[in-house]
């Protein structure tokens, strides 16, 4: 007679198999997030200093919006 076992988790397994997945998902969670950043500033710094000034910015605080340190409003 077979017996199933019904109190382990069926989703999110934590053997090796889950904390590969967890790890490749941390991975590409970091490498969309440096994506975001760096097409954040190339756009910001394509701006002139004039545009910047409009939306409340200088060319210092770039790196901070960016990283995510300064929200624009």
């Amino acid at each position: 007679m077979a017996a199933i076992d019904t109190t382990r988790a069926s989703i999110g397994s934590f053997g090796l198999v889950g904390r590969i997945g967890a790890f490749l998902a941390s991975v590409v969670s970091a490498v969309v997030a440096w994506n975001d950043a760096r097409v954040t500033r190339n756009a910001l710094n394509g701006l002139s200093n004039r545009e910047l000034e409009d939306i409340g910015l200088c060319r210092g605080d770039i790196d901070e919006v960016a990283a995510g340190r300064r929200r624009l409003y």
